[in-house]
């Protein structure tokens, strides 16, 4: 990652976001909870790239160095909470499903709220007890430290539709099957076609953000057919691609 800024407090605020906007590289002494209330925003850090829908949200723990990116309009919502808050005992990013109630406390809390500061805690102490209770969705990315299995990555990242086998990728960048393997679970904790889908999913919730067509999308990411991307999609998100970046 570039030079990162220190921001010793993680901001309670909506920022709204123009297709392709970054927030540089940062980090903060508190947690932080990131919501694209419209839009797809991606969270890099230095062990990879987590990316959200309108139906997660990124948590950000205290000291992690992270930059965001805006796929499509996005209006970002970021609720910053002390160390000790901390509801599902996360030392790491992760991504969060978000239920209808969930959201709106979001809204609510980074938005222009004209009750009490008592009022204000009362939501905020809501919000902590929903966060108990959300499910980790990962829809994660991560960087390769082996430079063999960065080499096969990066083909991958540069074309998700590439249909070669491991095998075949293997031979292109002079590394057996058996090894990268190996380096997907040791590296990951998945397999090559697990990794795969992660990778093809992150790339089609960019294009959708960006308004390109569905069966475009499923094309470029290196799905069959639609019916086939919509089926994964609608499994990993609970909702058609369609409506990927709306909430």
């Amino acid at each position: 990652m570039p030079k990162t800024r220190h921001s010793p407090r993680a901001v309670t605020r909506t920022l709204v976001l123009s297709p392709g906007e970054e927030v540089d590289a940062h980090r903060h002494d508190e947690h932080q909870i990131v919501y694209a209330g419209r839009g797809v925003v991606s969270v890099t850090t230095e062990a990879g790239t987590w990316v959200a829908p309108a139906t997660r949200a990124l948590w950000i723990p205290a000291g992690t160095p992270h930059q965001h990116r805006a796929y499509g309009a996005t209006d970002l919502h970021l609720v910053g909470l002390p160390v000790e808050a901390n509801p599902l005992r996360l030392d790491r990013p992760a991504v969060l499903g978000v239920s209808p109630l969930l959201r709106e406390l979001l809204l609510v809390c980074t938005g222009d709220f004209r009750g009490t500061g008592a009022e204000l805690g009362r939501l905020r102490a809501v919000l902590l007890d929903q966060l108990r209770h959300c499910d980790q969705q990962p829809v994660h990315v991560p960087a390769a430290e082996d430079s063999r299995l960065a080499a096969v990555c990066g083909l991958l990242c540069e074309d998700p539709a590439d249909g070669r086998t491991l095998a075949e990728l293997g031979a292109a960048v002079g590394v057996s099957e058996r090894t990268l393997t190996r380096l997907y679970r040791a590296e990951f904790g998945m397999s090559f076609p697990q990794w795969r889908t992660q990778l093809r999913l992150h790339h089609a919730l960019r294009l959708l953000a960006e308004g390109t067509p569905v069966t475009v999308v499923a094309h470029r990411c290196g799905w069959a057919s639609s019916s086939a991307f919509i089926d994964v999609f609608r499994r990993a998100f609970g909702r058609t691609p369609g409506v990927a970046g709306r909430p």
